[in-house]
């Protein structure tokens, strides 16, 4: 973070996978959060530990409710938008309230920190890239998404907030930057949501096949959560406008992340092949160069580490 503290934070999407470990990291290094998020995926469960704290309060809300944005009470020197459905399997059960939040959850947060003259940061995404034809992939690649396929949903609700977010700057000189997230894992990720790490871990933990997409050939780069929380806040104290990619070095196929988790589990279940979905990307590796050059920042976990974490709190969760 730089050494930098702010006074007061809103979240939005704070009771989600990331967000609620951004309210934590905040709320730990001095900074007063209001988190706020509507439960369509996150999890008042992951902020829990965190309510009874002074400085801390949850809003359930909309970030796409305009009086609800302008209603919350107090300044704010930071916004970070995080309010999306992150995974396939809710931002196609949610398909226009997705699109909402990208484009007038978006604009909302905006003015809200133009208002206060905070800091902004866009929670993007890799998925800007589509199924890329350059790798690594590079800030300045424009990506190959299907603008009709059944993830446009998603990608295309991250391409047009950036859009907003750089005509916002450009028009009335907001303080935003945007940060393009990778393939980000760790305690708190749904069991049911779909992605490949809490999928396989809790297949693996309930002795089931691990159901592996196509070939298993694909490729993902994992960042642990802690990792990937560091990146943000640098960014946040930093004067960068972005995009700025934050995502793990790592670059591994699906069915070695497989073997992986079955290895790490103990688990005596098998890889089951199973039929790849539309767009699925072939490759997905961040060009860091940019955050470590004007950030300072690398991820400091490595996929075994933050593997076995994950896997203990899946472990823990399932046994509570």
């Amino acid at each position: 973070m730089s050494g930098h503290i702010w006074s007061r934070a809103l979240i939005t999407g704070g009771a989600g996978f990331v967000g609620s470990h951004l309210c934590a990291r905040l709320l730990d290094a001095g900074t007063d959060v209001v988190c706020l998020d509507n439960l369509a995926t996150g999890s008042r469960a992951n902020v829990a530990d965190l309510e009874p704290r002074p400085g801390f309060r949850f809003v359930r809300g909309d970030a796409t409710d305009p009086e609800v944005l302008a209603g919350l009470p107090g300044r704010f020197d930071l916004v970070l938008h995080f309010a999306c459905p992150a995974s396939p399997v809710d931002y196609l059960r949610l398909p226009l309230e997705t699109l909402d939040v990208g484009s007038t959850g978006t604009r909302l947060a905006l003015e809200r920190a133009r208002a206060d003259d905070a800091r902004f940061v866009l929670a993007s995404t890799s998925e800007v890239y589509g199924d890329p034809l350059e790798h690594p992939q590079r800030e300045d690649y424009w990506g190959n998404v299907n603008p009709v396929g059944p993830r446009s949903v998603y990608d295309e609700s991250k391409r047009f907030a950036e859009a907003l977010v750089t005509a916002h700057r450009g028009a009335h000189g907001t303080d935003a930057a945007i940060v393009r997230i990778f393939n980000t894992y760790g305690p708190r990720m749904r069991t049911g949501d779909g992605r490949a790490v809490p999928t396989f871990v809790t297949q693996a933990l309930d002795g089931m096949p691990l159901t592996v997409a196509g070939d298993g050939g694909q490729t993902r780069s994992l960042c642990y959560v802690d990792d990937t929380v560091d990146g943000v806040l640098a960014l946040a104290a930093s004067a960068e406008t972005g995009p700025v990619n934050i995502g793990g070095d790592d670059e591994i196929t699906m069915l070695e992340l497989a073997r992986r988790i079955i290895a790490l589990t103990g688990s005596a279940s098998r890889v089951r092949h199973v039929g790849r979905p539309v767009d699925d990307p072939a490759r997905r590796r961040p060009d860091t160069r940019l955050a470590r050059e004007r950030l300072g920042w690398t991820p400091q976990i490595g996929w075994a580490d933050g593997l076995e974490r994950t896997v203990g709190w899946f472990s823990r969760s399932a046994a509570a």
